[in-house]
């Protein structure tokens, strides 16, 4: 069984900074994506930003030169650092990935989330 698990959200003022932090584990063959979603009050979920394997990413215009992926192969981990935080990254915070399980199936997984709260 595959599981992601996040950490690191939290109350921050504005123009503050967070690192969030997402897990993968179970029987992994390999990570293609991962990725982080949020979801703000009254809207629907959409991603922030996404890394493939080789380290090739993407990111919200929204969040570009702010926020920042990043990935540990090894350990089956994605961090996003988000610096000058502003009240309307105000969301739940969700860990995507699209993983290979060892016997060569293909499922996309999603963590439980992560609250971030940004005060004015």
């Amino acid at each position: 069984q595959v599981q992601l698990v996040e950490s690191g959200g939290g109350l921050v003022q504005a123009g503050g900074s967070l690192r969030l932090s997402c897990a993968a584990s179970g029987r992994i063959r390999s990570i293609n994506v991962m990725g982080w979603y949020r979801q703000a009050p009254g809207k629907q979920r959409e991603l922030v930003s996404a890394i493939t394997r080789s380290g090739t990413t993407e990111y919200a215009d929204s969040v570009k030169g702010r926020f920042t992926i990043s990935r540990d192969n090894a350990e089956n981990t994605v961090h996003l650092h988000m610096d000058k935080l502003k009240p309307e990254d105000t969301a739940v915070y969700y860990c995507n990935a699209e993983i290979l399980s060892v016997d060569y199936s293909g499922m996309n997984y999603w963590g439980k989330g992560t609250l971030v709260t940004v005060s004015s």
